[in-house]
């Protein structure tokens, strides 16, 4: 039993894949991955094709590796065939940055599914407006922290290449060390004001044959930079 996401929209980030097999009445699932646009289709996949006897499902999250807030509607799919089904329903094992979406958007990072104690009935009549809004307002601040986490994470995966092109060529050209390389990028970033991707840029593209030199601020900020290492 597997199943495939389709290649999310931006062609970066890898696929979902959900393996498995039924041990009497109980699924035992393996997701790998991503929970990424399209992991709540493939989910819903996998959990048709179980055999109609399932009264379980094990889901092993630990091959999870990124999560932005589609994974919010992967959790939302397992809770609602746990529900039609009337079967209990696990995910577990979630580590990394997954683990740290959860706790932002204040779930149980040991199994988001698992059910909260049991609360007591509200009294009659209409609930109080001030608590919802209230609770509203905390989830939308929650959901908001957890986007802003993703976004950073995105920045950081998509600048780490150019960085590691950076440190070598700076390796290659001053005789140093890849930690130095790194202290150079760093320093020369806060001395110029400029972001680490766009000095690490700067530096890639001056490397080649016809490439432009970097800007007179930031060449006076790697010159220091590099002057502050010999010392």
């Amino acid at each position: 039993m597997t199943s495939a996401a389709p290649p999310p929209l931006t062609g970066r980030l890898n696929t979902l894949v959900i393996d498995g097999r039924v041990d009497a009445d109980r699924a035992l699932l393996t997701a790998r991955g991503e929970l990424v646009h399209g992991c709540a289709d493939t989910l819903t996949e996998t959990l048709a094709g179980l055999p109609a006897t399932t009264a379980r499902v094990d889901l092993d999250m630990g091959g999870v590796h990124f999560m932005d807030t589609a994974g919010l509607q992967f959790l939302d799919v397992l809770g609602d065939f746990a529900r039609r089904r009337s079967v209990p329903v696990t995910a577990t094992n979630w580590n990394g940055q997954p683990r740290r979406i959860l706790e932002l958007a204040g779930l149980d990072t040991t199994d988001p599914l698992r059910a909260t104690p049991h609360l007591p009935a509200p009294r009659p009549g209409p609930p109080p407006e001030p608590a919802s809004s209230a609770v509203a307002l905390e989830r939308a601040e929650q959901l908001l922290l957890l986007q802003e986490e993703v976004d950073q994470l995105r920045q950081a995966i998509a600048s780490r290449p150019v960085i590691d092109q950076a440190r070598g060529i700076l390796m290659a050209t001053h005789g140093c060390t890849s930690d130095e390389a790194w202290h150079i990028l760093r320093e020369a970033s806060q001395l110029s004001n400029t972001k680490l991707r766009t000095v690490a840029a700067a530096v890639t593209a001056s490397a080649k044959a016809d490439g432009p030199a970097p800007p007179p601020e930031l060449r006076t900020a790697l010159r220091r930079a590099l002057e502050r290492r010999s010392h």
